[in-house]
């Protein structure tokens, strides 16, 4: 990732978690019980997963997938949020600061993807099981998954690169608590109105894309579930899709409630933003650990107790 750097500034301040004077302690100690769950929680599901060729299956290794995206995303920021409550410094390099726009939009956009071929995954077993074998192939869940990472790479390197091409010739504190493009950009001494535009309509569109197609999969399970006579095939179904709409709420809703409100944006937007990098994350495995027969089977298999015998998706 390239970029001309047309800025002395080598460093950056970060002055944290706006409106928290005199809680850092307790923050500190909330954020770190939530960030030692995420990662714990999330190798477990993929340790989980790996021991268990019950779980070799299309649905667990994207749930795999998710696991990696939710231990990355939550580092993003995490890690130097909790330095700084702790009151250790509160500086970032410039290639640090590079590195934070670059991976949080990156692993965002993944994480977004990454859902909509769930979703697809869900629509084929619910709408198509008898040829859900041919429709989600392990090389096309290959494919789906390299793409998703793939494209979103070049979304991360984009935003990036388009915001630290701007020139940094004033003050070097950055009023948040990591570096996003928005905060960033408001550092610039040159005329930033493209790249708030590309970037907002860059971002939203993503999310808008992915949640419509999320959206059109799921009006056509529930257009299924209604047509299936036998009340044992509904309860199957919705137990199908429960834990992907829990988590798929927990990512798109708070950006639904503030989008379309304007006036609780300035409001909301930091507690939404910390609630999606640091509780969202240790919400995921949690959510399919519980509600998942398998994976909990696998995991007491793992502990070396014995796995629940009950297979399916």
């Amino acid at each position: 990732m390239a970029l001309r750097n047309h800025t002395s500034i080598t460093e950056f301040i970060l002055l944290g978690i706006p409106r928290t004077e005199g809680q850092e302690a307790v923050l500190f100690a909330v954020f770190l019980a939530f960030y030692l769950c995420t990662l714990l929680g999330n190798l477990l599901i993929l340790l989980a997963v790996l021991a268990d060729a019950r779980l070799h299956t299309p649905m667990y290794f994207f749930l795999c997938n998710l696991a990696v995206l939710d231990i990355g995303f939550s580092s993003v920021s995490t890690p130097k949020m909790l330095a700084g409550l702790l009151g250790s410094s509160r500086t970032i390099t410039l290639g640090g600061c590079v590195a934070q726009v670059f991976f949080y939009h990156f692993l965002g956009c993944t994480e977004c993807l990454l859902y909509a071929v769930m979703a697809y995954d869900r629509f084929a077993a619910v709408c198509h099981p008898l040829r859900y074998a041919a429709l989600v192939r392990p090389q096309l869940c290959s494919l789906l998954a390299a793409g998703c990472w793939a494209a979103s790479s070049c979304h991360g390197a984009a935003l990036a690169t388009l915001t630290f091409q701007l020139p940094f010739c004033g003050s070097n504190v950055v009023d948040y608590y990591f570096c996003d493009i928005f905060p960033v950009v408001r550092l610039a001494c040159g005329d930033t109105r493209v790249v708030d535009r590309v970037s907002f309509t860059n971002i939203s569109l993503v999310a808008l894309v992915c949640f419509l197609l999320i959206l059109a999969s799921y009006m056509r399970i529930a257009l299924a579930v209604l047509r299936m006579r036998s009340a044992e095939g509904r309860r199957k179904a919705a137990s199908t899709c429960a834990a992907h709409l829990a988590v798929v709420t927990l990512f798109f809703g708070p950006c639904a409630l503030i989008y379309p409100n304007p006036s609780l944006a300035e409001v909301l937007a930091t507690p939404v933003q910390v609630f999606g990098n640091v509780v969202t994350p240790m919400l995921n495995p949690t959510i399919y650990a519980l509600r998942n027969k398998d994976v909990k089977g696998a995991l007491r298999k793992l502990g070396g107790g014995q796995a629940v015998s009950e297979a399916g998706h």
